[in-house]
């Protein structure tokens, strides 16, 4: 397996971002992605109950078609908590990007990221779209890497290659993120582009099995965002031998993997604010869940991740919170390690004596700049 930690297209992709007015910064902030043919598609979505129109939209598309052929992200507005209106702006932006592009609407997801309960500015949206299309190149994914950022620092991208007889399978992700971030399916986008040829169910279980072992297992500030889409296309242009159930779905799911573990950790890198990386695992639990929610309980705590910034090794805050996660955990049968606090990357192991599962979480500290730039973000 090649890795290559930046952003490069799969064969019969191409990519565009603009600046069309949306962020009043003036900067990038409408990507589109695009395939030559209609690609397998497969999707994982935000888990909150309040879900942005643009979801709402992908979800209806989605039981009616199973190929698609683009995607129009927009970031500095959520479209979200905006009743029919929202759908309606959803909507219309597809039929100009279908027009646009001279392909049919059933063919075209949405995304948007950014302040919720705002109108989306529609008629700056339809005015770019021209341009976005028009200027479509391989080289585009890297002005649409920055165009679906909102407060992050640096875009998170990630590339790997790896061979299936002859052929050369790529899988690119590009991904946002920095606060907002609990996912249960972050405020996160991702999208995932490949060339491999798979079919629809293997392309499904392998996206399931990536997204739970890394964005479900990143957390921020336990902030479920309600507009969080992984959107996965794959149009066969590799020309490999089909991957299916049975044959290479391993290499392609362990693949799959390492572009969305990689990008999981960058968006806690990038965290709103944040001194500290911090891993969290969980051994000897009973099942990869159990695991999952103890880790989750201690990332989650504030009382644990203020300590952490104030480099206060607090070992109460993390009995408490295993004790909280509501796992039935002994006192007696309960180990912890942690490595030193004064570096910036921590290491925090928990050891339960119910089983032989585990699972890794990863978070940051919480700081005084995290609330600066929540109290100022609108």
């Amino acid at each position: 397996m090649k890795i290559l930690k930046h952003a490069v297209l799969p064969k019969g992709f191409l990519a565009n971002g603009i600046a069309s007015g949306i962020k009043r910064s003036k900067k990038l902030d409408l990507a589109l992605f695009y395939s030559d043919v209609p690609a397998k598609t497969a999707c994982q979505f935000t888990a909150n109950k309040i879900q942005a129109a643009p979801i709402k939209v992908c979800l209806k598309h989605l039981k009616k078609n199973r190929d698609f052929q683009a995607v129009i992200v927009n970031s500095g507005n959520a479209n979200c908590f905006t009743g029919n209106q929202g759908l309606k702006d959803a909507e219309k932006t597809i039929e100009s990007l279908s027009k646009a592009l001279g392909i049919k609407r059933r063919g075209i997801l949405v995304a948007s990221t950014g302040i919720i309960a705002r109108r989306l500015p529609l008629a700056k949206i339809e005015q770019g779209i021209p341009e976005l299309v028009k200027s479509l190149s391989a080289q585009g994914i890297n002005k649409a890497k920055k165009a679906i950022t909102t407060t992050d620092t640096f875009a998170k991208e990630f590339t790997v290659k790896f061979n299936l007889g002859l052929k050369t399978v790529t899988i690119c992700g590009i991904a946002k993120g920095a606060g907002m971030i609990a996912p249960n399916m972050a405020t996160m986008l991702c999208f995932l582009l490949t060339d491999a040829n798979i079919t629809e169910q293997a392309l499904k279980k392998a996206l399931r099995i990536s997204v739970d072992a890394s964005f479900n297992c990143i957390t921020v500030d336990g902030c479920m965002s309600t507009n969080d889409s992984v959107i996965m296309l794959a149009n066969a242009a590799a020309k490999n031998f089909l991957i299916d159930m049975h044959k290479n779905f391993n290499l392609f799911s362990k693949a799959l993997k390492t572009v969305c573990l990689h990008l999981a950790k960058m968006i806690v890198q990038d965290a709103e604010g944040a001194t500290k990386f911090i891993q969290i695992k969980v051994n000897q639990a009973n099942n990869f869940t159990e695991a999952r929610k103890v880790a989750l309980s201690i990332a989650n705590s504030n009382l644990f991740k203020t300590a952490v910034y104030g480099e206060n090794p607090n070992f109460g805050r993390i009995i408490a919170s295993v004790g909280a996660s509501g796992v039935g955990v002994k006192e007696k049968d309960l180990k912890i390690k942690v490595s030193p606090l004064k570096k910036k990357e921590i290491m925090v192991q928990i050891s339960l004596s119910r089983g032989n599962a585990s699972a890794t979480v990863y978070t940051s500290d919480l700081t005084p700049e995290y609330i600066r730039i929540n109290a100022e973000y609108n």
